[in-house]
């Protein structure tokens, strides 16, 4: 009888787990609804003027990139599955994956891969032979590799006004900047997405974001920097990048003069970031007097930070006329116009006169900037060419040059870098094995909806 009854335990008992496992297993099926404050009006990946974290997030659900750069900041195979450098790393040759099909069955060739990285970038000299595409630059470049595997460089094919691209999702409903439409594409060649359908409401303030997620209308969003702090002690689903995003003032102009740059500096100085990271961004974020991020160059924290009133005034006594600035931002984004309130009553126990004010010509700006990879050499020659500074010339790829040339951009005067902030997002409880990629986008290829209905 004993023997029964130990043998009906055990069957009961691996029955639960069972039963417990199937919970847990990844189900397909589903509608994920996501709500973003990004509001692209294409889906053009080589169309920088939609740089966003929301965009590179769309951009990753439907096209692929040539390579992928892992967690460690390696190129790893995707769309190439090699690639070799040579003449001094000014000609690389990426070899074809094959049996790699567009959304609409369209093969995958070098002529189309070519013609796409052409339209992204008119600069590079990109032709294609045999199953493998063949870049030629005129300066070499050490680091194309990671330079390839922006999103912006992602592979696309255009077919009469459409965008089409090799990703785990197509397009079935597009409302420029307000509404996009995913269905799962069902011959994706890393495999069919758990997912069904992602249905996306662009433009959407933090605030409406909360009210959708909060009725059960929205199962992903986005979460301003100040408000990360409420709900981590809550214990929240909340999910956040690595710093990868730079919080600055920049100027819409070089200094014209040694006068010019000084006052600058001594506006640098004035600014109390401890105080506006614990008042305005609520302990988010980390201060900074670099471009870069520690965690992606290195070296970030050797360049100061800290504010010095005393200094800020000598520089200021020393000038023989003060201008009065006006500094802008973004009418949309309620911390940027905090933030530039609270910059210039810095300034003004300075002796500068700063003026907020949302128009769209100003002396400076606060603005967000994300960083675009990584890798530190083009992360630093993206971030130049958001602030409107010309890259380095010679890519030798040391990290004493970079930090020469981080050293000189900051000096200029141009740029005052102020935080870097992470990118965070909250998540429905059921939705699963979702991930924040180290670029600050989000990354859904995996991700399944517990208890979804296929």
């Amino acid at each position: 009888m004993k023997r029964i009854v130990w043998r009906c335990l055990a069957a009961s008992s691996m029955l639960l787990v069972t039963l417990a496992q199937a919970e847990t297993r990844p189900q397909y099926g589903g509608t994920l609804h996501v709500a973003m404050r990004a509001a692209p009006m294409t889906l053009d990946p080589a169309d920088r003027s939609e740089e966003s974290f929301g965009g590179r997030s769309i951009t990753a659900l439907l096209f692929d990139t040539l390579v992928v750069m892992d967690d460690s900041g390696r190129a790893q195979p995707a769309l190439a599955e090699t690639w070799q450098a040579s003449r001094g790393n000014q000609r690389w040759e990426f070899r074809l994956r094959q049996g790699v099909k567009f959304a609409d069955g369209t093969p995958l060739t070098a002529n189309i891969m070519a013609a796409s990285l052409r339209a992204a970038n008119p600069a590079w000299n990109v032709s294609s032979s045999g199953s493998s595409v063949i870049i030629e630059l005129e300066v070499a470049d050490p680091e194309l590799p990671a330079e390839v595997a922006l999103p912006r460089n992602a592979i696309a094919k255009k077919n009469a006004g459409d965008v089409i691209g090799t990703g785990p999702f197509y397009v079935i409903g597009w409302q420029a900047g307000k509404k996009l439409t995913l269905a799962a594409n069902e011959e994706y060649w890393r495999g069919r997405a758990f997912l069904d359908d992602i249905e996306i409401e662009m433009g959407r303030n933090v605030r409406d974001q909360m009210t959708a997620f909060e009725l059960r209308k929205a199962d992903l969003i986005e979460v301003a920097p100040e408000q990360t702090h409420r709900f981590v002690q809550e214990g929240r689903g909340l999910t956040s990048s690595a710093r990868i995003e730079l919080l600055a003032l920049v100027f819409s102009r070089d200094a014209s003069s040694a006068q010019e740059k000084a006052l600058r500096q001594a506006l640098a100085l004035s600014v109390e970031r401890g105080s506006i990271r614990s008042v305005l961004l609520q302990g988010a974020g980390e201060p900074t007097g670099s471009l870069l991020p520690t965690w992606i160059s290195g070296y970030g924290f050797v360049l100061p930070a800290a504010t010095d009133l005393q200094k800020a005034k000598q520089l200021r006594a020393e000038a023989r006329t003060v201008p009065n600035w006006t500094i802008g931002y973004d009418g949309n984004d309620p911390l940027l116009r905090l933030i530039a309130e609270r910059v210039a009553l810095n300034a003004k126990d300075a002796g500068l006169s700063l003026q907020p004010s949302s128009g769209s010509t100003t002396d400076l700006r606060v603005v967000r900037m994300a960083i675009a990879s990584g890798n530190p050499w083009v992360a630093m020659n993206d971030l130049l060419g958001q602030i409107g500074m010309p890259a380095p010339k010679d890519k030798s790829g040391s990290m004493e040059e970079l930090y020469t040339s981080e050293q000189a951009a900051v000096a200029s005067g141009r740029v005052i870098p102020l935080f870097h902030l992470p990118q965070s997002y909250l998540s429905a409880s059921d939705l699963k094995d979702w991930k924040v990629q180290a670029d600050g986008s989000w990354d859904l290829t995996r991700a399944w909806l517990e208890n979804s209905k296929p």
